[in-house]
């Protein structure tokens, strides 16, 4: 397993291959590759110069088997992407108590022929090991193998406010403050 910081970028090419290849299956083959190409790849550009972006990346025969990326969570907590809805979700006071300064798992990704081999588990136990506030990642509501796999490896999803729902669910880490 391979440590990157900002110079993820020089496998960028590679990375949105298998990006494209994990994110435009089930359960999110609504997905066009080519926009989901074209947007992964800018969101690289953005994120892997962040304070505090690590990426972790797992390589066989096959080429790239899986990655994992993230970064400190910064204040102020953002309002694009789907950052609106995790406040939506948990409000603003739970947010600031228990995302702002956690370790934020942007990306994990496992290619269909390395899965089941605990290689999702690897990849998120390094990228979140030195996570000193603890960590946190969102998912869609409608991946319910990844709910599962985030259950099962020991991360708290985390209550919603009363009579909110929306489309993604959020978790803390295990050890996280938090939970």
């Amino acid at each position: 397993m391979q440590t990157y910081g900002a110079d993820i970028l020089d496998i960028a090419d590679e990375l949105t291959e298998a990006y494209v290849e994990v994110f435009t299956a089930p359960p999110w083959d609504d997905r066009d590759p080519e926009p989901t190409r074209t947007a992964f790849r800018e969101r690289m550009e953005t994120d892997a110069p962040r304070p505090g972006f690590r990426g972790f990346v797992a390589r066989s025969a096959a080429g790239i088997d899986g990655f994992a990326t993230g970064w400190t969570t910064p204040a102020p907590f953002r309002a694009d992407r789907s950052y609106g809805q995790v406040t939506e979700l948990l409000g603003a006071e739970r947010v600031a108590e228990v995302i702002v300064g956690a370790f934020e798992v942007d990306d994990l990704a496992v290619r269909p022929h390395a899965r089941g081999t605990g290689l999702g588990r690897r990849l998120l136990e390094r990228l979140v090991a030195d996570a000193p506030r603890g960590a946190w990642l969102l998912t869609a509501r409608k991946a319910v193998d990844t709910i599962a796999f985030y259950e099962k490896v020991g991360w708290h999803l985390q209550e919603p406010l009363p009579g909110v729902v929306n489309d993604i669910v959020v978790f803390l880490s295990p050890g996280h403050p938090g939970v």
